[in-house]
């Protein structure tokens, strides 16, 4: 199959172009490079340009003959979007319009839809499944919602066959080391910690150690972005043989406590890290973890990777010898 990645520069995007490949799949990335890197396209040609460059768009569907579309290509700063949510509202959702009405010209039907957990807004329940209110409090939840929107009327209206995988932490980094997690702010908390550990200036504190938690920390889920790959992979097939629009939470199903993550890091770095505390950030649930039950029994997918030490020493492989 011919496979287009928009966002195959980025994180999650550059290992579903590996995966892609190694499936045996002819893969093309669309990428802007506004936030993705020209090193970590590996695996199929690169088409720099933009969603709204539709004529671009149109040409690299028709010339490779794409079969089916990834879109991983998106803002994705909660901060930000509350503070420029018209560059959210662009970005996530009037981009990704025209590259759904690029597919419709072409006459491509097959759409794989990176979303969020953050659609779902204040959690209302520990354990967090496709049945949960979707109410988001902040500009970029409400654009991939709005996205989920299309799709599910697009589905009826046009016959596009798409899913929608909302996922909550992404993290780890292909084991080989070649490609991996590289952001500019960077938000996340285990590549945080390993830049401060590599000997970065990087601010990292534990904000909050008074939670009601196993020991006073939130929880959070953790999902190995290989086994995110291998998710988009099954949804791939997936929708090849289903009609319609389809949601599924991407989770490991159990989550890991801030302590436990600082210290598996402080685990497979051999020291201690001395990271401080802070005081609780508002708006942090307690707890945030997915269930993954719909994804495991619709599409026979399970992560292979969830053990915090596997994904801690993937990433901290990559943080050690970056590429870019």
């Amino acid at each position: 199959m011919n496979v287009l990645v928009a966002g195959g520069a980025g994180y999650i995007g550059s290992h579903m172009c590996k995966r892609l490949a190694e499936a045996g799949h002819r893969v093309v990335v669309l990428d802007n490079l506004s936030t993705g890197h020209r090193a970590a396209v590996q695996w199929g040609e690169l088409v720099q340009a933009s969603l709204g460059d539709t004529a671009v768009v149109k040409d690299a569907l028709k010339r490779y003959q794409i079969d089916a579309v990834m879109h991983f290509a998106a803002s994705s700063l909660v901060g930000e979007s509350m503070k420029d949510p018209y560059r959210y509202y662009e970005n996530n959702v009037i981009a990704t319009l025209h590259l759904l009405q690029a597919m419709k010209d072409v006459g491509i039907d097959r759409f794989v839809f990176s979303s969020t957990a953050a659609v779902f807004g204040e959690p209302e329940r520990d354990l967090i499944d496709e049945a949960h209110s979707c109410t988001p409090i902040n500009p970029y939840g409400n654009s991939k919602l709005a996205v989920e929107l299309i799709l599910d009327d697009a589905a009826r209206a046009y016959g596009l066959k798409a899913t929608a995988l909302r996922y909550f932490n992404a993290a780890g980094a292909c084991s080989s080391g070649v490609i991996g997690e590289s952001h500019s702010p960077e938000t996340h908390l285990i590549p945080k910690i390993l830049r401060r550990a590599a000997g970065e200036s990087i601010e990292v504190r534990v904000f909050g150690n008074d939670y009601k938690t196993r020991d006073g920390t939130c929880i959070r889920d953790y999902v190995h972005v290989c086994d995110l790959a291998d998710a988009h992979l099954h949804a791939l097939d997936y929708i090849s043989a289903q009609p319609g629009f389809h949601r599924f939470n991407l989770g490991n199903g159990a989550g890991y406590t801030v302590l436990e993550v600082l210290n598996a890091a402080e685990a497979i770095i051999g020291r201690p890290l001395a990271i401080p505390y802070g005081p609780r950030r508002a708006g942090d649930p307690a707890i945030l973890v997915a269930s993954s039950e719909k994804a495991r029994r619709v599409l026979g997918w399970k992560p292979q990777r969830a053990d915090i030490r596997q994904i801690v020493g993937d990433a901290w492989a990559w943080h050690q010898a970056p590429a870019y």
